[in-house]
C-alpha cells in the first residue's frame, strides 16, 4: 500500500478493483469482478493481513470461491480451469489491444507511488522501468505512456528508450472504459438444474453448457428487473439460480471412445469424429449398458449439486424445478416417470389414480359393470375387493373362480383388453404384467433426493421417443409421480423437437400454446401474417356472398306471373341476401383465431397446457431450412423462454408478473 502523502497534497489513493483472467483459445482477458464482489474481496483483503490463514471468498452469486493468498478463483459446481485473480488499480492498452490490461499488483504499487510523489511534489515526467525493460513515462496526471524498448546494435548494454508506438496507461478502474457487471441479488427463491442434449458443444457457437447457462441466467436476471419490477420493490423476489447437469464427459470416460478410434474408418475424419463425439450419444442412451451410465450420471450429480447447493446455502427455503435441452429432457423424463412417491399421498399413473382408500377404485368397477348391463355381479366384485387395477389384471380363469358366467366373463375380457392402454410408465407395465412394448430402455432408475416443482423441456425429442417405444397414447390421468409440472418449449423451426398434447388427445387438433413476446405483443411479421390471412378470408368470403346473389338474380323467373308473386320474389330475394353469411364462410385457420379454446390435456401439467411454441423472429421466417439448427440451440438466450420458465416458478409461489402478457394462460 502506498503511504498517505502529507497534508495539504492534492493525491487521493487509488480505488482498487478486482480482475480475474479468462482463457479462451490461448487469448486472455482480464474480466472485472461485480461492484459488490470486489468491495467483499477489498474487505477481505484489509482483514486477510491480520492473519495467516488462506481467507476464502464466494463471488459471482456463490458459484466461484476466490482464494485471496494465493489469487485463484475456483469454481464451487463444476470442473473448470482456475483463473488468477488480480487487485488492479493501473492499466495499460496497446495500439491493436480492445480492451485495457491490468499491471501486475506488485509494478502498479510501484507506479503508484511514483505517481503520488509526481503529486505532490509537482515534479511530472517521472520515467519508470517496468520488469520487462519497458518505460513508463507519467507526463501529467491525464498524459502516461508505456513505451516499447527498441534494442540498439549491442543489445546488451542498451537502454530502454522512448522509441516505438506507445500503450496509454491509465490509473484508476473508472478511467477505462469497462462495463462493471451488476451484482446478483444474494436472495435465492428457487434452484433449477439444467441437463444438455447430445455432444459436448451446447450452440451454435460450440460453447459448453456452463457458458449457455451462464446465458440462461443473465437472461433471468434482466427478466426479472424488466417484469417483477414491483415484487423485487417489495423484497419478495431475489433470483432463481440455475446450475448445470454435465453427464457427456462421465460417459465418454467409460473407454468408449477408444472402442470406437479402433473400428473408425480413417476418410472424413472430421465428420466421423464428430458423429462419435454427438450424434453416437442418442444410441448410447437406447443402449441399456451405456444407458445405465447416462441416468446415474444425471441422477448423482443432480443430488449431488443439491447437497452442496444446500451446504453452502442453509438459509434456502425455495423450491427445485429441472430443466432438459434436447436429448436431456428425455433422460429427465425417463427418471420422473420411474420416482416412487411417499405412499401416504396421493401418486397417479397411466392406469388412473390411485388413492390410499380403495373405494374410488371399486365404485370405477361398478361404474364398468353399469356400462356392460352387468350390475347384477357387483356384489360379487365388491366381495372380492377389486378395484380398477385388479380388474384389468384379471384372467379369464379368475373370473371363473369368481363364479362369473361365460357370457359376461367375455363382456369384460373384451372390455378389458379393448380398454387397455400402452401405459407411459415402465414400473406400471411390469407391475401390471402388460404383454406390450415397454416404454423405456430397461435400466435401474435411481431416485432423486427431493421433488422437482416443474419439469421444462426444450426443443425436446420425448414425443417421438415414446412413439418408436411403441406409445401410442399417454392417459390422461397420468401424471408424474413426483412432478405435477411439465412444459414442454420448442421454437417452431426446431428439427428435433416434438409435440406431446396429441398423445394425449389425438382425437382432437388443436395448435400449441403460442408464448407471448417478453415485450407484451406478437411479433410485427406475424401480425402482418395474421392481418393478411384474415384479408384474404374476408375476400373470399365476401366473393362468395356476391357471386350467390348474382346467381339468386340470375335464375329468378324473367316474367313473374302476379304482382304479388313478384313482390314475394323480391322479398325472397332480399330475404337470401341477408341470409348470405349463413353460407357459412370457411373457418379462419388457428393461428388467426385470437381466443384459445379451452381444451383438456390431462393431468401431466396439472390440468394446464403442455405445448409452447415459441414465436420465430422475422429473418427466420424467410427460410425454415436454414435456420432449423439455430431453431434447436435457440433456447439459451430466448427472453421468452426464460420469462415463462420464471413465470411458472414464481406462480407456485404466489407471485404475478407487473403486467399480465396478453395469449399468456
Amino acid at each position: 500500500e502506498a503511504a498517505e502523502p502529507e497534508p495539504g497534497g492534492r493525491y487521493e489513493a487509488v480505488v482498487p478493483h478486482w480482475f480475474y483472467c479468462k482463457v479462451t483459445d490461448t487469448r486472455e482477458r482480464w474480466v472485472p469482478f461485480s461492484a459488490q464482489d470486489s468491495e467483499r474481496l477489498e474487505e477481505a483483503h484489509g482483514a486477510a493481513g491480520k492473519t495467516q490463514d488462506d481467507v476464502v471468498v464466494p463471488t459471482s452469486g456463490g458459484r466461484y470461491d476466490v482464494h485471496l493468498r494465493a489469487r485463484q478463483r475456483v469454481a464451487v459446481y463444476w470442473e473448470e480451469e482456475v483463473s488468477e485473480v488480480r487487485r488492479c488499480t493501473w492499466f495499460y492498452k496497446g495500439e491493436k489491444d480492445n480492451k485495457f490490461v491490468p499491471y501486475s499488483e506488485s509494478f502498479s504499487e510501484e507506479l503508484e507511488e511514483a505517481y503520488m510523489i509526481a503529486v505532490t511534489l509537482g515534479e511530472w515526467k517521472k520515467k519508470l522501468e517496468s520488469p520487462n525493460r519497458e518505460v513508463i513515462v507519467l507526463h501529467n496526471p491525464k498524459l502516461m505512456v508505456h513505451y516499447h524498448p527498441v534494442a540498439s546494435s549491442d543489445d546488451w548494454v542498451s537502454t530502454p528508450t522512448e522509441q516505438g508506438r506507445p500503450r496509454t496507461v491509465k490509473r484508476g478502474v473508472e478511467n477505462i472504459a469497462v462495463e462493471i457487471p451488476n451484482g446478483e441479488p444474494l436472495q435465492i427463491d428457487h434452484l433449477v438444474f439444467v441437463v444438455h442434449g447430445i455432444g459436448p458443444a451446447c450452440d451454435i457457437r460450440f460453447r459448453s453448457i456452463v457458458q449457455c447457462v451462464n446465458d440462461f441466467r443473465n437472461v433471468s436476471l434482466s427478466m426479472l428487473q424488466a417484469h417483477f419490477k414491483k415484487a423485487q420493490e417489495q423484497q419478495q423476489v431475489g433470483r432463481v439460480e440455475f446450475l448445470p447437469v454435465n453427464w457427456h464427459s462421465s460417459l465418454h470416460s467409460t473407454g468408449v471412445d477408444v472402442d470406437l478410434e479402433r473400428i473408425t474408418l480413417p476418410s472424413i475424419n472430421r465428420l466421423r469424429h464428430f458423429i462419435n463425439d454427438t450424434i453416437l450419444d442418442v444410441f448410447f442412451y437406447n443402449s441399456s449398458t451405456y444407458c445405465q451410465t447416462i441416468v446415474d450420471t444425471v441422477a448423482s450429480e443432480m443430488n449431488r449439486l443439491h447437497q452442496l447447493f444446500l451446504q453452502r446455502n442453509p438459509q434456502f427455503k425455495g423450491g427445485v424445478s429441472i430443466a432438459g435441452h434436447s436429448l436431456g429432457s428425455l433422460i429427465l423424463f425417463d427418471l420422473l416417470t420411474n420416482q416412487k412417491a411417499d405412499p401416504e399421498e396421493d401418486e397417479h399413473c397411466a392406469q388412473g389414480s390411485r388413492t390410499t382408500s380403495s373405494m374410488g377404485g371399486i365404485e370405477e368397477v361398478k361404474e364398468i359393470l353399469k356400462k356392460l348391463e352387468l350390475s347384477e355381479y357387483c356384489n360379487v366384485f365388491e366381495k372380492e375387493k377389486m378395484d380398477r387395477q385388479a380388474l384389468f389384471l384379471c384372467t379369464e380363469k379368475n373370473l371363473k373362480e369368481m363364479g362369473i358366467p361365460l357370457g359376461p366373463r367375455m363382456k369384460i375380457l373384451h372390455y378389458i383388453s379393448s380398454k387397455t392402454e400402452i401405459k407411459v410408465c415402465f414400473l406400471d407395465c411390469l407391475m401390471n404384467n402388460l404383454s406390450i412394448p415397454l416404454s423405456q430402455v430397461s435400466a435401474n432408475y435411481p431416485q432423486l433426493n427431493y421433488k422437482p416443482s416443474i419439469f421444462f423441456a426444450f426443443g425436446s425429442p420425448i414425443g417421438m421417443f415414446l412413439t418408436v417405444r411403441g406409445v401410442k397414447r399417454i392417459d390422461p390421468n397420468y401424471s408424474l409421480p413426483t412432478c405435477k409440472g411439465f412444459f414442454n418449449i420448442f421454437h417452431p423451426f426446431d428439427p428435433v423437437a416434438y409435440r406431446i398434447e396429441p398423445m394425449i388427445v389425438p382425437e382432437l387438433e388443436f395448435e400449441p400454446m403460442l408464448l407471448p413476446h417478453h415485450k407484451g405483443r406478437k411479433r410485427m411479421h406475424l401480425e402482418l401474417k395474421e392481418g393478411l390471412t384474415r384479408m384474404s378470408v374476408d375476400l373470399k368470403n365476401n366473393l362468395l356472398g356476391s357471386l350467390r346473389v348474382a346467381w339468386q338474380s340470375f335464375t329468378r323467373a324473367p316474367v313473374p306471373a302476379l304482382e304479388a308473386g313478384s313482390s314475394e320474389a323480391e322479398a325472397e330475394a332480399e330475404a337470401g341476401t341477408e341470409k348470405q353469411p349463413d353460407t357459412k364462410p370457411e373457418e379462419p385457420p388457428a393461428a388467426v383465431k385470437e381466443e384459445t379454446p379451452l381444451i383438456n390435456v390431462g393431468r401431466l401439467n396439472g390440468g394446464n397446457r403442455i405445448d409452447y411454441v415459441l414465436q420465430e423472429k422475422p429473418i427466420e421466417s424467410f427460410n425454415e431450412y436454414l435456420f432449423a439448427l439455430q431453431g434447436h440451440l435457440c433456447y439459451w438466450e430466448s427472453e421468452d423462454t426464460v420469462l415463462l420458465v420464471l413465470k411458472e416458478i414464481y406462480q407456485t409461489q404466489g407471485i404475478t408478473l407487473d403486467q399480465p402478457l396478453p395469449g399468456s394462460q
